[in-house]
């Protein structure tokens, strides 16, 4: 071989690295794990419960999710594919019980995470400057709320989306900043539709997408610990509305062996498209047996957002290799 050819073969197998692989599937569930749980009284629980609400942020390459672990602390899983999940450090511990549905915010204006925190039935907020960082405690933000989740608008405004807890309806709180707040909160959207009261009157776990100037705000409703939980959206021309739910809601449902999809959260893969990471139930079974999933999102001609729930079924992965 020609001393060129040697000098031009690492280069071609970097690139031949770098490509998709045609043919590359996943299937549902892409991340299990379980944690122990000791609630104390008056609503005793003592075993072993399955991880979920998860909220995914990608930086750098790679992709960092936070879910629902144990009820004092959070650690953060690590993938290079949104499909193969390494269990990472723990990046938060609180001094109380009763913790669950981070959300992750990198902010681009100072480089730091930000980690909004529930903690019963309020929400607080930590900072690191990494994304597998121990994230240091700022106080709390919000009484009587949970499953909060930041957006940032294109032109710089922050906006801070929770369901404000014990009524299960959605607002938003304006922002100065990640950690500072601005103005009034507004109530935008509340549980009225049929798969919304299924057990109990819930909407929550909001989280925001901003589609060709309309504002997509994704939610779950019904009861999070039954297998009729399910995810649908609202929209709006401003970030704090006012929201119109979408008709045909929920678009993630149970069915054909989909138990209880909910509590999602979006990414983008390196061609664009989107990609929910939410979680399911294991089975039918009433309870926090849950298991986390992935399955592409998208926006049709006329601005519809579509899903569909998939488990143990081949199909296309992400694609995340190349640039």
């Amino acid at each position: 071989m020609k001393i060129g050819a040697l000098l031009l073969l690492p280069i071609l197998l970097l690139f031949a690295a770098l490509r998709p692989e045609p043919g590359k599937t996943y299937s549902n569930p892409v991340l299990v794990d379980t944690y122990l749980i000791d609630r104390p009284e008056p609503a005793r629980y003592v075993g072993t419960l399955g991880i979920g609400d998860p909220a995914v942020i990608s930086y750098e390459g790679k992709y960092y999710l936070y879910p629902t672990g144990n009820n004092h602390s959070y650690h953060v899983y690590i993938s290079d594919d949104l499909v193969h999940w390494s269990k990472g450090p723990k990046v938060f511990q609180s001094g109380e019980t009763g913790v669950w549905a981070p959300d992750v915010f990198f902010s681009r204006d100072d480089g730091m995470f930000y980690l909004y925190y529930t903690v019963n039935g309020r929400i607080g907020v930590a900072s690191a400057d990494r994304p597998d960082g121990e994230f240091r405690d700022l106080g709390t933000l919000l009484g009587n709320g949970i499953d909060a989740h930041m957006f940032r608008d294109d032109d710089g405004s922050y906006f801070l989306y929770y369901a404000r807890y014990p009524e299960f309806a959605i607002f938003v709180q304006p922002m100065a900043s990640p950690v500072r707040k601005k103005g009034g909160v507004v109530q935008i959207i509340a549980p009225s539709e049929e798969w919304e009261l299924k057990d109990r009157p819930v909407t929550e776990a909001p989280w925001m997408l901003k589609y060709r100037g309309v504002y997509y705000l994704l939610y779950s409703g019904g009861s999070a610990d039954s297998e009729h939980y399910a995810i649908g959206y609202a929209t709006a021309k401003q970030p704090s509305g006012p929201f119109t739910k979408y008709d045909k809601n929920p678009i993630i449902r149970a069915g054909n062996g989909i138990f209880g999809p909910g509590h999602a959260s979006v990414t983008n893969d390196r061609e664009g498209k989107l990609w929910l990471v939410y979680h399911q139930q294991k089975d039918e079974t009433r309870g926090w047996n849950r298991i986390i999933c992935i399955d592409p999102l998208w926006f049709d001609e006329k601005g519809v957002l579509h899903g569909e729930a998939s488990r143990s079924t081949p199909r296309p992965a992400p694609v995340t290799a190349g640039k």
